[in-house]
């Protein structure tokens, strides 16, 4: 009788990341001679600063190349907590935080920490794609809330307290959030704090990985207040702000009990992150921040350039986004169209290969965001591309009306 060799039931209902799969495409698209401009990618176009670089070179060079504990190199966790407490105004103990391979990982270790099989998992809509396959592989059962564009892509109070059950046991958001760059003000989180108040075994896990791309001001982390910090999961990395994203650096902050579940956890996985990722990592907090705002004053720019340039085209809808690098338009006026080829774009998805393939764009579909209406636009890219990726963008759509 001949053996039949199956994959695990939980990698076969495991969905591929939309991104990442846009972005495969793109390359092969080049690969084969197109060019292809892509605007799929969260990544910053820009190269990690020369100090950053320079100080894991010394690193290497120093031989600091073995292993480094799992929690993280105490300096480096000291660094994170002078960090949050300079730029958040947040109190948390080098103890209460552990350093990981990336804010994805973070976010794995912390869903895992907290959520049991059958537990609900509260996500505003849209939300980054890989929240929801995140908590499906730790068994929990994503419960959505719905973020309209007239309240930019925010929920209220009321949406809140109305989707909790006895079986909620974890709450999950970002801000700046991808893929929308809505950004939660002090007095809109205050409102949902008023809520989980009223639920003391609700766990809020708060993923603040773009928060130094913020054009409205301050920062505000939910950790602020008080009355829920010890149920705070404070998720935050290096990728964004400082260029970093091959270093695979992030960290959570948490209760000490959350802390210590997590360095278990990780201890029986990837164990410590890169001893020179590490030190690349403290160099970028101990040292100038020039380069960071620089950053962000730049994506502000390309932020009002595609702003003006989305703007320009009949039957996309978009707000203005208040962080992040991203749009997030409507574009379901598209949808029931015909192609020059006869083929007719149904969906979001449709559309984002139709740009692909007619317009040399890629762009990300959203119903992997929460959002089948929506596609996502990163303007992490120069600005000629992104005159050019919005040219063509303009020019395929106007070929289907």
């Amino acid at each position: 009788m001949k053996t039949v060799l199956r994959l695990s039931d939980r990698i076969n209902v495991l969905e591929e990341s939309a991104t990442i799969a846009m972005s495969k495409l793109s390359r092969e698209l080049l690969a084969g001679g197109e060019e292809v401009i892509n605007l799929s990618l969260g990544e910053p176009d820009f190269d990690t600063p020369q100090f950053i670089k320079d100080t894991a070179v010394k690193a290497l060079k120093e031989n600091f190349t073995h292993y480094s504990p799992v929690a993280g190199f105490t300096d480096l966790r000291e660094a994170v907590a002078d960090k949050l407490k300079r730029e958040n105004g947040l109190t948390y103990h080098s103890s209460q935080i552990i350093v990981s391979t990336g804010a994805k990982q973070s976010l794995m270790n912390a869903i895992f920490c907290v959520v049991n099989p059958g537990d609900e998992v509260l996500v505003p809509t849209p939300y980054w794609g890989s929240y929801s396959e995140m908590i499906k592989l730790a068994g929990g059962i994503p419960v959505f809330i719905p973020g309209a564009m007239e309240n930019n892509f925010k929920i209220t109070a009321e949406q809140l307290e109305c989707k909790i059950t006895e079986r909620t046991k974890l709450f999950m958001f970002s801000s700046p959030n991808n893929p929308t760059g809505s950004v939660y003000t002090k007095e809109e989180l205050a409102a949902l704090v008023v809520v989980f108040e009223k639920y003391p075994a609700i766990y809020i896990l708060s993923d603040e990985i773009y928060e130094h791309i913020n054009y409205i001001g301050k920062h505000h982390s939910i950790a602020q207040f008080e009355q829920v910090k010890e149920r705070v999961l404070l998720i935050n990395g290096f990728s964004k702000a400082y260029a970093m994203t091959g270093w695979r650096l992030g960290y959570m902050a948490a209760s000490s009990i959350v802390v210590a579940a997590a360095e278990k956890l990780q201890g029986q996985t990837t164990s410590g992150t890169s001893s020179i990722t590490q030190k690349a990592g403290l160099a970028a907090y101990s040292m100038t921040q020039n380069s960071v705002h620089e950053m962000s004053q730049i994506f502000k720019k390309r932020r009002d350039l595609v702003y003006s340039l989305l703007s320009e085209i009949p039957g996309l809808k978009t707000n203005k986004p208040e962080g992040a690098f991203y749009f997030f338009p409507d574009v379901s006026a598209y949808f029931g169209k015909k192609t020059i080829h006869g083929n007719v774009i149904n969906n979001a998805k449709d559309l984002a290969y139709y740009l692909l393939f007619i317009g040399n764009v890629a762009t990300v579909s959203g119903d992997s965001f929460g959002n089948a209406n929506h596609l996502r636009i990163s303007y992490a890219a120069s600005e000629p591309d992104l005159v050019n990726g919005l040219i063509q963008i303009k020019r395929a759509l106007l070929i289907l009306i």
